[in-house]
């Protein structure tokens, strides 16, 4: 009997330590709250903060904005120190409407490329001289180049000289030398690579920083559409969209939003093109549905509403759940699982589809995030990011904007 109960309480001890390690891997070590507002993670009510040194707090608190917390399961077994940061209540314009993105590329793309037929055979000095799809071309031999054109006409001037290839891959800068060849079939000197300066698409505006003058959509980065590697942003304009059609999602193949650009003149200039969304200044910011930004620790698990626009320009408030929260998520733009519930959406997209990206999630009358990716085989599953993480993302934005000019 002893044995027995020994045993079990050997496999309990085992347990709560084992629970412990794991809520502790979901405890973040740095938070954010608004100034006046008691800290706690409301999507992990059995975890409690409380301030590491109560009578010093107030002081630091003043002078830094930041205390030290201790995380504790229960309000009793210690997990981690927290960084507690305080800030004023960011509000915003939020949004949910579509927004057309024009942005041309720091240099050109690698999208593809082709054999040349040669009175030798057929030949590729671009993929002979090992450039790879998603290289960014920022010079040739030492000249800076921007555009298709500026690539084709050096090439057409060099002939068959050597050229010194200057160019990007996952960041880092790289040489290598390629050597252009006659097309016998045009008679004019080639490479044999595809290359895209500039891209277009359609997106969903998340909310406007009235104050700053500043928009933040998509709640991801734009990719190539054909390499999938962020673009390298030189500049970029939003112009007004109507949506004229929706394609649904159905399970193994994501829907698509479709839309027209309604007007030729831009409504903002584009500054960043980031992990966790586009961003930039808008010409004039709207007033109305002005909101509150929630923390990351305000948000729950739970019903939530997003605001999309799936015909026409005006958006459309919608159910959505909250299905996960990931508060030590490495990836930015992947901080919660979301699904749809509202049958009118899942009637008419199927779930969540391409062009939604950027729509908003308002809880408990707060922004609390943006959808960003749809589960591909789940369609009414997807990820969203913290409207935090984009408030942070476009005031970076703006500071580097600032020192640059």
């Amino acid at each position: 009997m002893l044995k027995k109960s020994t045993k079990l309480i050997f496999a309990a001890a085992v347990c709560a330590v084992a629970f412990s390690i794991y809520v502790r891997s979901l405890v973040p070590g740095d938070m954010y709250f608004v100034k006046g507002e008691n800290p706690s993670i409301k999507s992990l009510p059995m975890v409690t903060l409380s301030p590491r040194d109560s009578t010093s707090s107030s002081a630091a608190n003043a002078a830094s904005q930041q205390l030290a917390y201790t995380a504790k399961l229960f309000g009793i077994v210690p997990l981690r120190t927290v960084n507690v940061s305080t800030h004023t209540g960011r509000t915003v314009s939020v949004a949910g409407t579509p927004f057309g993105i024009k942005m041309f590329s720091d240099g050109v793309m690698v999208v593809g490329f082709s054999d040349i037929q040669t009175p030798s055979g057929y030949r590729c000095p671009a993929r002979a001289a090992q450039l790879k799809l998603g290289d960014v071309i920022i010079k040739l031999d030492g000249v800076k180049v921007q555009s298709n054109s500026e690539v084709e006409d050096f090439i057409v001037k060099n002939r068959d000289k050597p050229v010194t290839v200057t160019f990007l891959r996952d960041g880092v800068q790289m040489e290598v030398q390629m050597v252009p060849v006659m097309d016998s079939s045009v008679n004019i000197y080639r490479t044999g690579m595809w290359v895209r300066d500039s891209s277009a698409g359609v997106g969903t505006m998340t909310f406007y920083d009235v104050q700053q003058g500043m928009f933040a959509g998509l709640g991801h980065g734009i990719k190539d559409t054909d390499t999938q590697k962020d673009i390298r942003l030189l500049s970029g304009e939003i112009v007004n969209v109507r949506i004229t059609g929706c394609t649904p999602s159905a399970n193994g193949q994501a829907g698509e939003l479709k839309g027209v650009f309604t007007s030729q003149f831009a409504t903002g200039r584009v500054w960043a093109n980031s992990t966790n969304g586009v961003y930039g200044r808008i010409f004039v910011a709207p007033t109305d549905n002005m909101i509150q930004v929630a923390s990351p620790a305000e948000v729950q698990t739970g019903p939530a509403t997003i605001l999309t626009t799936i015909d026409g320009t005006k958006p459309q408030e919608y159910e959505i759940f909250i299905e996960k929260i990931a508060l030590t998520s490495s990836n930015q733009n992947k901080n919660m699982v979301v699904r749809i519930t509202d049958s009118r959406l899942l009637e008419k997209a199927g779930g969540i589809v391409q062009g939604m990206s950027g729509s908003p999630i308002i809880q408990n009358g707060k922004l609390v995030g943006a959808v960003t990716h749809v589960f591909v085989n789940q369609v009414q599953r997807g990820y969203a990011v913290f409207a935090q993480n984009m408030i942070f993302s476009m005031d970076n934005a703006a500071k580097v904007h600032k020192n640059a000019g």
